[in-house]
């Protein structure tokens, strides 16, 4: 039996928050013990604070409905057992969560932000357990530029470039290296937050443009795979990505359609696909629980993956790619999906803090 780390989290009645408490439930090594919110759900019982607000399709748990909401910013009143944090808050801008989440790190308190104000941070490890495990290394990096003893700051990636990203890193670490991806997603409305997009906007239509997503999934892959230097995280420049990001008439789950062009030798079909089913990493070897036991899985039909059908493969951690198929502008193309409120929120973050726990970065 592991004993269990207390956990606070931050933004606990927004959706994000609620997504953080729904996937918590009987998790083996985290409990939650201390939710935080704005000062207008301060001083209430989480209950009372979430109302018609709470979204998930699961009761709001019985252990947390009395739980009274501490003000986010009262660092005071911070339990002084808790172990670390989940970071989901929403400031007016986002120079006011960096320093919300610093403040919590400098007194002494992990943080693992679903948040998007640290990833550009050089020496703040943006995190996809499977691909960039490594760099948790930085970690140490920013505890001594900051002056940090046992707190830290972690984030996770846009959910959007999580639809792809890790099919890209298997093929690299395989020894195909990928010079150039044209990709074009189909982001789902959870994406937007609650309450999301209108409906007379999005019934029956498709939104050729998200605020900000192209940016972020063009550049957050260079942090990702890059390399942990003496101050920080060097971004990787050997590969160049173009997006197209649109939003589509669907709840869950995010998909892209990407066409990639490698740099020297290109595998063949049965090889790619081959490397996908067999890849394995960092989580898989520690069994977290969050962790997928197939992070890749690949559908030989051809109409395959749909997001009604398989955002939910493996706790909905899974990456679910078909229609692998030879490109006549590029070498190969394929459709991909990762489930957006899991694997790109809250449970992605949750595999995150696993893999902190297991390397003993949090207690």
């Amino acid at each position: 039996m592991i004993e269990k780390s207390k956990v606070s989290i931050l933004g606990a009645t927004g959706i994000v928050g609620q997504n953080y408490i729904q996937l918590l439930q009987n998790h083996p090594w985290f409990e939650i013990i201390d939710v935080a919110a704005s000062p207008n759900s301060a001083g209430k019982s989480y209950e009372e604070a979430v109302k018609a607000k709470w979204q998930m399709p699961i009761p709001i748990p019985e252990d947390l409905k009395n739980l009274i909401v501490r003000d986010v910013l009262d660092f005071d009143s911070i339990p002084s057992n808790i172990s670390f944090l989940f970071s989901a808050i929403k400031m007016p801008t986002k120079n006011q969560i960096k320093e919300i989440e610093l403040k919590y790190a400098k007194k002494g308190i992990p943080v693992i932000s679903n948040n998007s104000a640290h990833r550009w941070t050089p020496d703040v490890p943006m995190i996809i357990g499977e691909i960039n495990h490594s760099h948790v290394n930085v970690i140490p990096i920013q505890q001594k530029n900051r002056g940090f003893s046992r707190g830290f700051v972690a984030v996770k990636p846009n959910c959007t470039l999580q639809s792809y990203l890790t099919a890209i890193y298997a093929l690299e670490k395989a020894g195909y290296k990928i010079d150039k991806l044209i990709i074009t997603t189909l982001g789902a409305i959870s994406g937007a937050g609650y309450p999301g997009v209108p409906s007379l906007d999005i019934i029956d239509n498709v939104i050729p443009y998200i605020d900000g997503e192209e940016e972020k999934t063009e550049k957050e892959p260079l942090k990702i795979l890059g390399s942990v230097e003496e101050n920080g995280i060097i971004n990787n420049d050997t590969m160049k990505i173009s997006a197209t990001c649109t939003r589509v008439p669907v709840v869950d789950g995010h998909m892209a359609s990407v066409h990639m062009k490698f740099k020297d030798k290109a595998p063949n079909k049965d090889e790619i696909i081959k490397i996908w089913s067999d890849f394995k990493s960092e989580p898989q070897k520690l069994r977290l629980p969050f962790a997928p036991k197939r992070p890749i899985i690949y559908l030989e039909n051809e109409n395959r993956p749909q997001p009604k059908k398989d955002r939910d493969n493996d706790k909905g951690m899974a990456l679910t790619i078909g229609r692998l198929r030879k490109d006549n502008v590029f070498d190969f193309k394929f459709v991909s999906l990762s489930h957006n409120t899991i694997r790109g929120a809250a449970g992605g973050s949750i595999l995150t803090a696993e893999l902190l726990k297991a390397r003993n970065f949090i207690i």
